[in-house]
C-alpha cells in the first residue's frame, strides 16, 4: 500500500514515540533479563508492527518498502531486541506465504501473523548448511498426502516463541544443491517438532535464537509453500527484501549511536574543553554521520526502486552489505568517542557495539553478499545491461 505523506508522517511519528516512550527507557532492563515486557509487545501489536508487510486483505498495513524502511529505521534507534521481537512476523517468517502461498495457506495463518496472535520463524539454517543454502540436509519425504520431515535447524530467531515455520527441506535426495529443496509451513504443534533452549550469545538479550528439531515429523503436502524443488527461489526471493530491511535497521542504530557521540562530546571535557572541540573526535563523528547518510540514500534509493517493480537483488546486497558494516564502524567509534565509560554498561554503548555485530552475519554475511555483488554483475555485462 502506497501511503499519502500525511498518513506515512503520522505512522513514522506513533513508531518515534513508542521507540522513545516504551523501548529505551527499558533497554537495560531487557538486557538484564533477557526478555521484552509483554506490555512492550503488546503496544507492539497495537500498533499494527507485526504486519506491517501482510496485505490488508489479511489484516496487515501492507506497507510499501520505501515506508518499511522509514518505519525500520525509527525501530533501530533502541535495542535491536525489540525490533526482533516482531522482526520475523514481518520479514522471512512470513513472506513466504505473502509472495508464494495459495490463499488457503494466507488465509488461514497471514491475519495470526498480521495481529501478532502468531509468531513466524523462518528454519534454513542448519549445522553444516548456512551461507550455502543449497547443502542443507533437513529431509521432507513424500509419504501420501504427508511429508516426512527429519534433520535440525540452527540458529532459528524467535523459534522458541514460534506458532508456524517457513521450513527449507530437501524433497529430493538424489538431486544435489538448491533444485532439491522445497519450502513448507510447519506447525510447531506438529508431532515430531521440537524446539531446543535458546543459546547463549554475544549480544541482543531479549531476542532468542533456538535449534529446531524434526523427527519423523508428518506435515500435509498442502503445507507446502510454492512448487517442490522451489524452496531456493521462495529463500532468495525472501532475502532480498529482508536485507533491505535490516539495513534500514542497522543504519537507525548509527544514526542512535551519533546522537549519543554528539552529546556525550558536548558535555564530556578534557584539557580544559569539550572533547567535541577537539578534532580527531570531530573526525570520528563526522565520518560516522557521512557513512550513516550514504547508507540511508541506498536504502530509501533501493527501496523506491523495488516499490516500483525492479529486480533489486545487486542494489539489495550491495546496501546490506555497506550499511551493516558502517553500522559497525559506527559502534566501534562511538565506544572509542566514550573512552573508558563506552566499555562499561552504564550508558549502553557497549551493548550497542556487541548487539550490531550480528547485521554483518544474518540475512547473508558480508562476504556473501560480496558474491553476490560480483555474480550479478558479471551476469550484467553478459547479457550487455552493465
Amino acid at each position: 500500500m502506497a501511503f499519502d505523506a500525511e498518513i506515512r508522517d503520522a505512522l513514522i511519528e506513533q513508531v518515534r514515540r513508542f521507540v522513545t516512550e516504551k523501548c529505551v527507557p527499558a533497554e537495560a532492563e531487557v538486557s538484564e533479563n533477557d526478555e521484552v515486557p509483554q506490555s512492550i509487545v503488546d503496544e507492539m501489536k497495537n500498533l499494527g508492527l507485526f504486519g506491517i508487510a501482510v496485505p490488508e486483505e489479511y489484516g496487515g498495513l501492507q506497507l510499501d518498502m520505501e515506508t518499511e524502511c522509514l518505519v525500520a529505521f525509527e525501530l533501530g534507534q533502541t535495542s535491536p531486541a525489540f525490533r526482533s521481537v516482531a522482526g520475523t512476523n514481518i520479514g522471512i517468517g512470513s513472506q513466504a506465504l505473502v509472495l508464494f502461498g495459495t490463499e488457503e495457506q494466507k488465509s488461514k495463518w497471514l491475519p495470526g501473523v498480521a495481529s501478532g496472535d502468531l509468531i513466524a520463524s523462518f528454519a534454513l539454517t542448519e549445522p553444516e548448511a548456512g551461507s550455502d543454502a543449497g547443502s542443507l540436509t533437513t529431509k521432507a519425504i513424500r509419504d501420501g498426502d504427508h511429508y516426512v520431515f527429519n534433520g535440525t535447524k540452527r540458529y532459528i530467531t524467535n523459534a522458541n516463541k514460534a506458532d508456524i515455520f517457513t521450513v527449507m527441506a530437501r524433497t529430493d535426495p538424489d538431486t544435489p544443491g538448491a533444485k532439491g529443496v522445497s519450502a513448507f509451513v510447519v506447525e510447531r504443534d506438529t508431532p515430531g517438532v521440537s524446539v531446543g533452549v535458546p543459546e547463549k550469545k554475544m549480544g541482543q538479550q531479549g531476542a532468542h535464537i533456538c535449534d529446531v528439531i524434526f523427527d519423523n515429523a508428518r506435515v500435509p503436502a498442502s503445507n507446502m509453500i510454492g512448487k517442490e524443488g522451489e524452496g531456493f527461489k521462495v529463500a532468495m526471493s525472501v532475502l532480498d527484501k529482508g536485507r533491505l530491511h535490516i539495513s534500514a535497521v542497522a543504519t537507525g542504530v548509527s544514526k542512535r549511536l551519533i546522537r549519543e557521540m554528539v552529546n556525550y562530546a558536548l558535555e564530556r571535557k578534557q584539557f580544559g574543553k569539550p572533547i567535541m572541540e577537539h578534532q580527531m573526535i570531530q573526525a570520528m563523528i563526522a565520518d560516522s554521520q557521512a557513512e550513516t547518510y550514504a547508507a540511508e540514500c541506498m536504502i530509501m534509493d533501493a527501496a523506491r526502486r523495488r516499490d516500483a517493480g525492479e529486480d533489486v537483488t545487486l542494489l539489495a546486497s550491495s546496501t546490506k552489505l555497506f550499511a551493516t558494516e558502517a553500522c559497525g564502524r559506527v559502534a566501534d567509534r562511538a565506544v572509542q568517542v566514550f573512552g573508558g565509560a563506552g566499555y562499561v554498561s552504564d550508558y549502553g554503548i557497549e551493548r550497542f557495539y556487541r548487539d550490531v555485530r550480528i547485521f554483518r552475519l544474518y540475512e547473508g554475511t558480508s562476504q556473501i553478499q560480496q558474491i553476490i555483488i560480483a555474480r550479478e554483475l558479471a551476469r550484467a555485462a553478459k547479457k550487455g545491461t552493465l
